[in-house]
């Protein structure tokens, strides 16, 4: 809530509002950008075509993009958080905090994923072409649920724009893009900033409604129309 200058009445405001007027005076602090590169794409396994380059998505679970941002501790090391989004709702349904970028936290998320949702064979499953997303454990998870594989294509900046955007918001809103004083640390930062993204955080895409919210209406949707 803010406080009108000119006569101190207090003037209701939106979050992603209040920010527009922030961002356009210059009063947003920055962060400083640091670089991990978390796609490791040079790797003799199959690469899949991208299957949502004009995506058509009306429920939950007919699209997941699976992607890897880095967490930054002391002494210049590194921590990474692997993530599994729902498309249609932004929901993060999946994900798994290692100080590795070995392909087991990939398959971690995926598997709280598949549990968490239980989607229907045929969905699709979007990601880079890191080799965490292409070898043949993970493939081999995701064609035993009937997931079709999608990935970005070689000029891939935006193909993935969501799992990005996902990424960004947790570091600018969470805490997750400055650097943390262990891994331990970072563990609970990203458990709570994942609830209250899920649960609390607005987005003027899903008509100001909650990831939390737009996942559950769109379950009850399908399940009437069943």
């Amino acid at each position: 809530m803010l406080v009108s200058p000119d006569y101190g009445l207090p003037i209701k405001i939106g979050r992603d509002r209040l920010l527009d007027l922030l961002r356009k005076c210059n009063q947003l602090s920055k962060l400083s950008k640091r670089f991990k590169k978390t796609t490791l794409s040079k790797h003799q396994f199959h690469i899949y075509p991208n299957l949502i380059k004009d995506p058509n998505v009306n429920a939950v679970n007919e699209v997941w993009v699976s992607d890897i941002t880095y967490i930054l501790l002391p002494n210049g090391k590194f921590c990474y958080l692997f993530l599994v989004s729902d498309l249609f709702s932004r929901k993060i349904i999946g994900y798994a905090l290692k100080k590795s970028l070995a392909s087991e936290g990939a398959e971690e998320a995926l598997r709280k994923a598949l549990n968490f949702a239980k989607p229907q064979s045929g969905f699709i499953h979007h990601s880079d072409h890191g080799i965490q997303y292409c070898c043949k454990k993970y493939i081999a998870a995701l064609e035993k649920e009937g997931a079709r594989v999608s990935m970005t294509g070689d000029n891939h900046c935006y193909d993935n724009a969501v799992a990005e955007r996902i990424n960004g918001i947790l570091k600018q809103e969470y805490g997750l893009g400055q650097e943390l004083p262990s891994f331990e640390a970072a563990h609970l930062l990203v458990t709570d900033g994942i609830k209250i993204y899920n649960s609390e955080r607005l987005h003027t895409s899903l008509g100001y409604k909650t990831p939390d919210k737009t996942y559950e209406l769109s379950k009850k949707n399908l399940k009437a129309s069943a």
